[in-house]
């Protein structure tokens, strides 16, 4: 998860203009009236929810096998998938609607709200100890929702603090970078915790840090301020139950049959269910709704070219980091704080990225740097993907690790870029709240398709590197189509 533009009501530049001009026309100084500690510290606030969130993916990748151990299943790669994939699914899945509730009820009140749900569900995820990893897998699922609660609420409050300036922009910038930092501290402090002490522990500190997280907030985010436009907005209930209903359904199938195999009727069964919901969602946004969840009718080609390619890179991503840290542990034998060690890096690279990405944009055509995005999830897919399990570390699996933030760091900002110029002025707050759906649910449903391949193809666990081959193949397969239709924008964008 990266950052995202700010969720504004409905009428988003209409809204904006009247906020910095006044009713002569003239521009006014809408700057927040706080001090410089109370800015800093609300800029930290701000970015602790992608922090969080982050850190939270990264609490059951890093000690995977040792979570698995304890619940039996380390040698089921299909059960070890659905702990990262069902916690991906749910954020992806709930983002849009929550921002809509944002707008009608209060961003810092459903921020506030979705720290406290993801502290709740992270305490439960720590007490699946004592029951099973079915409790865990689904409650790593209902712990996903507190983040996507979290982040679009999150960047609206700075959409609606800030008017359209450079130090506004930097905040963005900042959010952005709190992802690989949160992901690599993320993985350390689990990792410590699970191997030195006992896993459950990684979660009940992250229920811990997420209600300090909520109490400082309660005190340095300023008090919502709805606008008459509020009550205008209405939820679109039809639209998110379909949606909602139908995403879940066609991820669950595909992930599930990572773990038991399609030959298992009820997965076609949820499949064919969950596209008759998405179907009858893409018709209640087009002919019902009356402010639909999904404006479909005002996405462009080249708006839904720019959404595949976010999907296809960060779906590869996925498969990227789950099979990483599985080659890592499995087949050169490191532990999980050694393999935290490894992966390190990521943190100093992404960093690099961000600002190089914010220089190039500056500098070149965006489509440009889209394709170079694409281009790195490709090239640091391969290296890893024909990664010798005893080759050193130094030779692809670090120049891997060196370059896929360059991708993440660089497709975000550039996808968003393009789908916000060929969308509407009205539609941005929404736009950029589907880049940040798009980049989770893509995540959970590429691991289940990979998954997949990864049963088939493995002999029955019998041939493990080929396994874990077979699906970063399909994960070089996805950076092709990306690469694809980035030069599709390179050439559209040309002269």
């Amino acid at each position: 998860m990266s950052g995202e533009s700010e969720r504004t009501s409905p009428n988003n530049g209409q809204d904006l203009e009247k906020e910095t001009q006044n009713d002569k026309g003239e521009p006014v100084d809408t700057q927040p009236s706080f001090s410089t500690t109370h800015e800093v510290a609300f800029i930290f606030i701000i970015c602790l929810s992608q922090f969080l969130a982050l850190s939270g993916l990264a609490q059951s990748i890093a000690p995977l096998h040792i979570i698995g151990r304890s619940f039996g299943t380390d040698t089921n790669p299909g059960k070890l998938s659905w702990y990262p994939a069902a916690f991906s699914l749910t954020v992806g899945t709930f983002i849009l609607p929550a921002g809509r509730l944002g707008d009608m009820y209060g961003h810092k009140k459903l921020y506030l709200m979705g720290l406290g749900w993801y502290a709740v569900w992270s305490m439960v995820a720590g007490l699946s100890v004592y029951s099973g990893d079915i409790l865990f897998s689904v409650s790593r699922g209902f712990q996903g929702i507190g983040p996507a609660i979290m982040v679009p609420n999150a960047l609206a409050i700075v959409g609606r603090t800030y008017p359209p300036c450079d130090k506004k922009n930097l905040i963005f910038a900042l959010f952005g970078a709190a992802a690989p930092t949160g992901w690599v501290v993320g993985a350390v402090f689990s990792s410590i915790l699970a191997q030195l002490a006992w896993w459950p522990w990684a979660f009940w500190a992250l229920a811990i840090a997420c209600v300090v997280t909520a109490v400082a907030a309660q005190l340095i985010i300023p008090a919502d301020e709805l606008g008459s436009d509020a009550q205008d907005v209405q939820f679109d209930y039809l639209g998110c139950i379909t949606g909602v209903t139908g995403l879940v359904l066609f991820n669950f199938s595909w992930n599930q049959a990572a773990n038991v195999g399609w030959p298992m009727v009820y997965n076609y069964v949820l499949l064919i269910v969950g596209i008759l919901f998405l179907v009858a969602f893409v018709w209640i946004e087009l002919k019902v709704a009356g402010q639909p969840l999904v404006p479909i009718k005002a996405l462009s080609g080249e708006s839904i070219l720019a959404l595949a390619v976010i999907a296809a890179g960060w779906g590869s991503f996925g498969i990227w980091v789950y099979y990483l840290w599985n080659f890592l542990e499995v087949l050169r034998g490191y532990s999980a704080l050694a393999a935290c060690a490894q992966n390190a890096p990521v943190a100093i690279s992404g960093l690099l990225a961000s600002v190089a990405t914010g220089f190039l944009l500056s500098k070149t055509k965006v489509s440009n740097v889209l394709l170079l995005a694409t281009l790195f999830f490709l090239i640091g897919q391969i290296l890893i993907a024909t990664a010798p399990p005893t080759q050193i570390y130094w030779a692809q699996t670090f120049v891997s690790i060196i370059i896929m933030p360059w991708g993440m760091d660089m497709s975000f900002p550039s996808g968003t870029i393009i789908l916000s110029n060929s969308t509407a002025k009205e539609h941005q707050g929404v736009a950029a709240s589907l880049v940040n759906t798009v980049v989770n649910y893509s995540i959970s449903i590429a691991l289940g398709i990979a998954g997949t391949v990864d049963r088939n193809v493995n002999k029955g666990g019998q041939d493990v590197l080929g396994g874990y081959r077979g699906a970063w193949y399909f994960g070089i397969g996805l950076d092709v189509a990306a690469v694809v239709i980035a030069l599709y924008f390179v050439w559209r964008m040309r002269g």
